[in-house]
């Protein structure tokens, strides 16, 4: 997911610097909403982690 989203946003970059910036904001836009949808992605996976861990210990 983070892949997309940096992928997003060198498109967003490349697009803006071409002048076409209502495509940038749209490519901006998605590889935030990417960005953090793979960070809270990643906490609840590492609050899950610690959980089991307590559980199993």
């Amino acid at each position: 997911m983070l892949k997309w989203a940096l992928i997003f946003f060198i498109i967003s970059i490349v697009v803006g610097l071409l002048g076409f910036s209502g495509v940038a904001a749209g490519a901006s836009t998605i590889a935030k909403w990417l960005f953090f949808a793979a960070v809270a992605i990643f906490v609840v996976f590492v609050l899950l982690a610690f959980l089991a861990g307590e559980v199993i210990l």
